[in-house]
């Protein structure tokens, strides 16, 4: 935790370059022009569930359900049907989300399905008809009220919840949320998971029978509701197709100009300067061949908003749709006058282009949602969360990179990350197919990201981690030797049992409950627990911080550091401790003003003593 803070505050920040623009010649390879042929909106027909879609309704009547199925292959629709049945009855439901703007979509579907006054949203940003039946939110938000209903000795009041994007439970950042909703959940509510494709479904069904003594049904969907097909952008400007024709029972291969173009630049040894690709050369170039809406999934935010200024020669020429975007701007304007200031209102109004990432404000990310949704824009630059169950309609997904950034570290993309991301490829209902486009860059790794065409998808881990948020709400409503045994429950302690039995390794949930013990005596020695084990005044205002670090904030306010009458330097060093970890970001000191600097300055001497302790 010391080693985070320090981190924390003491970044150096720095502004990057504006970079040339380089031309392209638009072409693409001669084999590629009966794909191309194939571009266009599939015939209206009637909606008919498919097989996957009506097996797991009928499932979720009388035992939990895990579905894994491509991304837009339609889980939300069993969802509602869920739902809708459980209203029928008079019933309540909980919809999590992993993303504000996953929960913000839903809830907008929501209350045009069921009506406003039946929905409700909380994510943190928003909070609209709390007490509604039906309940959009995020995932963190929902781990809250079961914290809330153990201290206060109640059941949560739902029949039935929903946690999409239910691979989560592995994400090595957030995947603990997800497996303590699925430990505290009381058994008696429904719990419909929805998820990517995973490769160990039924050990997490496995796993839940065992801990929530009700069946677990896992019903899994494998085909893609839209043909993908991969694209590789050559330097020039010239489409090939990634993959080389295969006989049938084949492995797939890199197609021969592919390879050959990956052989040359490894002789040559090219050295890639990192700098903003041409975007807007890259929109002429897909726009000449009907590739677009497209997604491009970039690095980080800054990567996101440089990408903006490349594309100032991608002028919108279509009258009609300018009026459209510029209606929606002002319709979004006259509740939020601030937006009408936003930076990048222009590239959204001229351009039909926009960066979509977690350093825009809530409302701003709306409205690029909605003209996304509505098929007025280009192009989003996105940061990979974008994948996360976002339902941006776009017929090109580009790659730029083969690695994702974790919160820690560069990590190759695997396959379910893959597939989720290409699942935002090729719109259902309104493309006949789907493109994957790769660009040769330095964080490229072609040979990588064709494998993960065909690979199977990745196995679901516990990340199960023990910290002061935890410990402090678990200690609301129960004793040690309680949360002993809620951490026996854990994913992890299931696998190290049902993978290591034969060699006799009983260690279990030995290390969690060891980490546990080391959080609970610095608690202890902190004065947030007393040495009977319960929560001191100062411990219980604590545990209501639902933060990412609510001791460090609990121990300002102890201390007197923050400030009592500045609410906006109050709000700025709040901000600090947000754990929202980028790569890149970087802000000038000349537009840090004094006052925040010395409210900084004095946050940093009060509060690294106290973390270096533990």
């Amino acid at each position: 935790m010391a080693r985070y803070w320090q981190h924390l505050l003491k970044s150096k920040r720095r502004f990057p370059k504006r970079q040339e623009t380089q031309q392209l010649k638009p072409g693409a390879d001669a084999r590629l022009k009966k794909v191309f042929a194939a571009i266009g909106v599939p015939p209206q027909r009637a909606f008919t569930p498919d097989p996957f879609q009506t097996e797991a309704l009928k499932a979720i009547e009388h035992a939990d359900c895990l579905v894994t199925a491509p991304t837009g292959a339609g889980k939300t629709w069993i969802a509602v049907q869920a739902i809708a049945r459980v209203r029928q009855q008079n019933g309540r439901a909980w919809y999590a989300c992993p993303l504000k703007a996953l929960s913000n979509a839903k809830y907008a579907e929501f209350c045009d399905i069921f009506g406003a006054a039946d929905v409700g949203i909380l994510t943190g940003d928003f909070r609209e008809n709390p007490g509604a039946p039906i309940i959009v939110g995020t995932t963190e938000i929902l781990r809250n009220h079961l914290y809330d209903a153990m201290y206060q000795g109640e059941s949560l009041s739902a029949n039935l919840v929903v946690l999409d994007e239910a691979h989560f439970l592995g994400d090595a950042e957030r995947g603990v949320v997800w497996e303590e909703i699925m430990i505290y959940l009381p058994a008696r509510i429904p719990l419909l998971l929805l998820s990517a494709t995973i490769g160990n479904a039924g050990q997490i069904a496995g796993w839940l029978e065992s801990i929530r003594t009700t069946a677990c049904e896992v019903i899994e969907e494998t085909t893609r509701p839209v043909a993908l097909y991969p694209l590789l952008l050559h330097p020039s400007g010239t489409l090939l197709p990634l993959i080389a024709p295969a006989r049938s029972g084949s492995r797939p291969k890199l197609d021969k100009k592919v390879q050959q173009l990956i052989q040359a630049r490894v002789r040559r040894r090219m050295k890639i300067r990192h700098k903003t690709p041409p975007f807007g050369e890259i929109l002429r170039v897909m726009k000449k061949y009907d590739l677009l809406p497209a997604i491009f999934f970039l690095k980080s935010r800054a990567d996101c908003d440089r990408a903006l200024e490349s594309c100032r020669n991608n002028l919108i020429t279509d009258t009609a749709r300018q009026v459209l975007i510029r209606q929606s701007v002002a319709e979004h304007t006259r509740q939020l006058p601030h937006l009408s200031a936003h930076r990048q209102l222009w590239h959204l109004e001229q351009l039909a282009v926009g960066a979509h990432h977690a350093g825009q404000l809530p409302t701003w990310k709306l409205m690029l949602e909605n003209l996304m949704t509505r098929g007025l824009l280009d192009a989003v630059f996105a940061t990979s969360t974008v994948a996360a169950g976002v339902n941006f309609p776009a017929r090109t997904v580009v790659f730029l990179n083969s690695d994702r950034f974790n919160g820690q570290q560069f990590l190759p993309l695997t396959a379910t990350e893959f597939h989720q991301m290409t699942g935002r490829a090729g719109r259902r209902g309104m493309d006949n197919i789907g493109f994957a486009l790769l660009m040769p860059d330095k964080f490229m790794d072609v040979q990588h990201m064709a494998s993960l065409l065909n690979a199977p998808p990745s196995e679901v881990v516990s990340q199960i981690k023990i910290n002061f948020s935890m410990v402090l709400n678990l200690l609301l409503s129960h004793t040690p030797a309680q949360i002993e045994a809620l951490l026996k429950k854990s994913f992890a302690d299931y696998l190290i049992r049902h993978t290591r039995k034969k060699n006799g390794d009983k260690r279990g949930h030995a290390h969690l409950w060891q980490d546990f013990m080391r959080h609970l005596d610095f608690l202890k020695a902190a004065g947030y627990v007393t040495p009977e084990n319960e929560l001191t005044p100062d411990g219980k205002w604590a545990s209501q911080l639902r933060v990412d670090q609510p001791l460090l904030i609990a121990e300002g306010f102890r201390r007197g550091i923050f400030p009592q009458t500045e609410p906006d330097i109050l709000a700025a060093l709040i901000a600090c401790f947000v754990n929202d970890r980028e790569t890149d970001e970087r802000i000038s000191k000349k537009l840090i003003p004094d006052a925040l600097g010395a409210a900084y300055s004095k946050l940093n001497r009060g509060l690294t003593s106290f973390a270096a302790k533990f």
